[in-house]
């Protein structure tokens, strides 16, 4: 549920999650009648890229505490629906997908290539509570100091 002021709350407040959950759905449904020699080709490599699509945008959203992490899977998902486009191409080109459908769908996927890549250029805007640093550079030079409780036997950590 979105918050007060627009703010969403879960990667299912995102517009671009929900276009993208919709293309998600027709794709699968025209998929159905594409022919059986098409399986393992086309019809699982377009199911397969546009359901990662979908998939990477929650992901990004749960990884937007490190900016560098949420804009890898932002953009991410941008290559994987722009690869949908692609497959969606082929369909049109071999009969199974007819011009105004595809138009249409293609509209869609270009939309939500369009939120992605606005996603990627507005991240701090998605990231603001993440940290400046990237923690997973830094090694530390001190000896860690620990309580004997973490290293002592579990009989004396119950006492």
């Amino acid at each position: 549920m979105i918050g007060a002021m627009g703010v969403a709350k879960s990667f299912r407040d995102l517009r671009v999650y929900k276009l993208a959950r919709k293309a998600v759905s027709e794709i699968f449904e025209i998929t159905k009648g594409f022919p059986r020699e098409e399986r393992h080709e086309l019809t699982d490599q377009v199911r397969r890229s546009a359901r990662a699509t979908k998939a990477l945008i929650a992901e990004g959203w749960a990884r937007r505490r490190y900016r560098a992490a949420f804009i890898s899977k932002i953009d991410e998902a941008l290559g994987e629906a722009t690869e949908t486009q692609s497959w969606l191409d082929d369909a049109l080109d071999r009969g199974y997908l007819p011009l105004e459908r595809f138009e249409r769908m293609d509209n869609d996927w270009s939309a939500i290539t369009a939120m992605l890549a606005r996603m990627i250029d507005r991240a701090a805007d998605f990231c603001k509570y993440s940290s400046d640093t990237d923690y997973r550079g830094i090694v530390s030079e001190e000896p860690l100091i620990a309580d004997d409780i973490l290293f002592g036997d579990s009989d004396e950590a119950t006492r």
